[in-house]
């Protein structure tokens, strides 16, 4: 896939590094989150999951 891309920007006229650098950035965000995310515990995946039931009560309780 990469060497797909790669060629694909050689063929762009003036093409230079910042599309590969933008590409990798982007890749970099995604693969760290996805990381991040496998690492979580099951308990915090559980409590934020909940996150959008809690907080009906939250606001029914301060009214």
């Amino acid at each position: 896939m990469y060497k797909f891309i790669k060629q694909y920007a050689e063929t762009m006229n003036n093409a230079n590094i910042y599309p590969m650098i933008s590409l990798f950035i982007f890749l970099i965000f995604f693969i760290v989150l996805l990381v991040l995310v496998k690492k979580m515990a099951k308990e915090t995946v559980t409590q934020l999951s909940n996150l959008p039931f809690d907080e009906e009560e939250i606001n029914n309780s301060t009214k």
